[in-house]
Parts: C-alpha cells; sequence; structure tokens
C-alpha cells in the first residue's frame, strides 16, 4: 500500500526489487513491519524494469519465470504482511536521531525506524549508450536499451548489438517471433554464457539468424524510425534496433551515508550483513563481502540472516524463537494458511 508522507515502523528497505521485496517477507514472519522506497513508480526493480519478461533460470524449484512474473510471485508472498511502499521517490539523506534512523526522500516524505535495509540493487542504472550521433532523436520509438514487451518486435527486422548475456539472451528468446534477426559484435569473442553462445551459433549456422562481426558506424532513417544501422561490413537494414552495451551504476546518495565501501559497493560482515554503522543492513548485489556472488538467491540467503539481527535491534526485549514455516501454527497464520 502507498505509505503516509511521515511515519514510523520497524524497517525501512530501500529498493523495491526482488531481494528487497524477499526481506519484506524474512521480516514479516518475524512481525517486523517494512516500509520500502524505490526511485521507480513500481515494485521490481531491474527485473521489473529492465527485463520483465526475460527468463530467468536459478531460482530455486521455478525452473524459468520472468523478471515480471517473480515479481508478481513475491508481491503475492509478501501481501499478508501489508508492507507500505513509497515508490517514485530518491533516499535524500539519512541520519541518526537517538534510537532511530531518519530518513528523508526527494519528496521532503520523513520516515523513522531503528533499522535500514539497503537493498538498491547496484545503486541507480542507466544504459551505456552506442556512440551514435543522433540516436536519441530514435530511442523509445525503433531503438531500445531494454526488452520490456516481446511483442514490440514481433515480426520486425531487428538488429541487436552487444556480446554478452543480455544480448545473447534476447537473440535466442527473440528470434522465433521476429522475422529477421542479426546480431552484431565487434569480436568474436564473446562476455555471455558458453551455452548461449553455442545456441547461438547453431541458429547462425542454420541460416535462422544473421551474426557480424564489425563496428557500428552510424543510423539511417527518418522521423525516429531506424531504416538500418551502418556499419563497417556494410548496412544492416531494420525496423528495430536492440542494444545492449551494459548498465552505468551510481549510488548516488548512498555513498554519503557514511559507510564503508570498496569499489563502490558497500561491505558488510557475513553473520547479520551489518554494515560500519550499526543498524544499518546492505543486501543483495549492493553489498560486498568474500566470495559474494551477484544472485537473486543469494541476495535471498542475505535478507533471512539480515531479519534475524532486525529482531533483536527492533525488539530488544523479546527473545528470538526461530520457527519453521512447515510445522509452526502462529507462522502459518501470519501466512493466511492455518
Amino acid at each position: 500500500m502507498e505509505g503516509k508522507d511521515n511515519h514510523t515502523t520497524d524497517v525501512i528497505i530501500i529498493g523495491a526489487g526482488p531481494v528487497g521485496l524477499f526481506a519484506v517477507f524474512e521480516l514479516g514472519l518475524l512481525d517486523l513491519k517494512a516500509t520500502l522506497v524505490d526511485i521507480l513508480d513500481k515494485p521490481g526493480g531491474q527485473c521489473a524494469e529492465l527485463y520483465p519478461e526475460k527468463p530467468i533460470y536459478d531460482i530455486p524449484a521455478l525452473p524459468t519465470v520472468t523478471g515480471q512474473e517473480l515479481t508478481d510471485r513475491l508481491m503475492e508472498q509478501i501481501k499478508p504482511f501489508d508492507p507500505t511502499f513509497h515508490l517514485g521517490q530518491m533516499v535524500e539523506s539519512l541520519a541518526r536521531e537517538g534510537d532511530v534512523w531518519k530518513l528523508t526522500t526527494d519528496e521532503g516524505v520523513e520516515l523513522r525506524a531503528p533499522v535500514i535495509v539497503i537493498a538498491a540493487g547496484g545503486g541507480s542504472f542507466t544504459p551505456k549508450k552506442p556512440p551514435i550521433a543522433g540516436i536519441e532523436a530514435y530511442e523509445g520509438k525503433s531503438v531500445f536499451y531494454a526488452v520490456r514487451k516481446m511483442e514490440t518486435f514481433r515480426d520486425k527486422h531487428l538488429v541487436i548489438a552487444g556480446g554478452g548475456d543480455s544480448a545473447l539472451d534476447w537473440s535466442l528468446n527473440l528470434q522465433p517471433i521476429v522475422k529477421k534477426l542479426t546480431l552484431i559484435h565487434r569480436r568474436d569473442d564473446w562476455r555471455a554464457a558458453p551455452d548461449s553462445v553455442r545456441r547461438m551459433k547453431e541458429l547462425v549456422a542454420a541460416g535462422k539468424m544473421e551474426l557480424v562481426i564489425g563496428n557500428i558506424t552510424g543510423i539511417k532513417g527518418d522521423n525516429g524510425q531506424v531504416e538500418a544501422i551502418t556499419t563497417d561490413k556494410g548496412d544492416l537494414v531494420c525496423d528495430r534496433f536492440l542494444a545492449f552495451y551494459g548498465l552505468t551504476m551510481k549510488l548516488g546518495p548512498v555513498a554519503n551515508f557514511g559507510l564503508n565501501l570498496h569499489e563502490n559497493l558497500i561491505s558488510v560482515d557475513t553473520e547479520k550483513f551489518q554494515t560500519s554503522e550499526a543498524g544499518v543492513f546492505a543486501i543483495g548485489d549492493i553489498c560486498h563481502y568474500p566470495g559474494k556472488l551477484k544472485l537473486i538467491l543469494s541476495g535471498f540467503h542475505e535478507g533471512a540472516l539480515m531479519a534475524q539481527e532486525a529482531f533483536r535491534i527492533c525488539r530488544p526485549n523479546q527473545k528470538l524463537r526461530f520457527q519453521y514455516t512447515t510445522s509452526s501454527s502462529d507462522l502459518q497464520k501470519k501466512l493466511g494458511v492455518a
């Protein structure tokens, strides 16, 4: 639900991506109320904003799930705990007020809680653009940096640029629905999963898509409609262009919170995932520790351990009793399944 402009809660979570959403569940099992703040206008983080229809294959018990489906399932899972959302807002400042933290957003909303959880992925993110003069005139019309709806590309002549997982994954997923697909990369050296590269080259060998090893030099078309991508190997005729050159990550105001940083990530311990400030935690891609893997499932684990320490801070006079949802009637009542 949308929250009141100013209120006090148990835990404020910065970031409403999958890891932030699952943290609501783990906190809710311990009777801790959560409020989430996110710069995007909807929950789901990068999964919902950049990859809503992209399949994810490494979520336990879900052989395949899209970014939007995962977000929807997490929202359903946390519904019994009635979290509060402040969406479309950026955290502007964080300051200690006695035993609680005061968080202020760029809309002047003031939130207070004894525990802050930073689950902001890599911070704010913007796509890196190809060095093509005048490409801005085509953006959002025929040039895109993310796939939000696959139907946008059905029966189109599509050129995809890039050599990483996004470029290869979308080549494989869009190939069956487009009229023609060309993948261009500056060299025959790939940063994507080996299996994806193998499958792509099988499609090329079978004549189901084209591969061009070369450099993009420009764009042709009028009124925002691309007609061809020019390269040092000739023109690639197309009516849709997808460029996957990676993302530029910025911590933004989080960098000014006074936390210990490691290469623009927040250092945490691996017992509680607490930062250098007591009561401030970091989970998900934004946190750093030896052996860290940037996986959604790793963030889920981090959120579960964080919740245990959050309880100790929020309920110092109560004893923490760890319970299994499979056997605890109390937990099953909270989840509405008793």
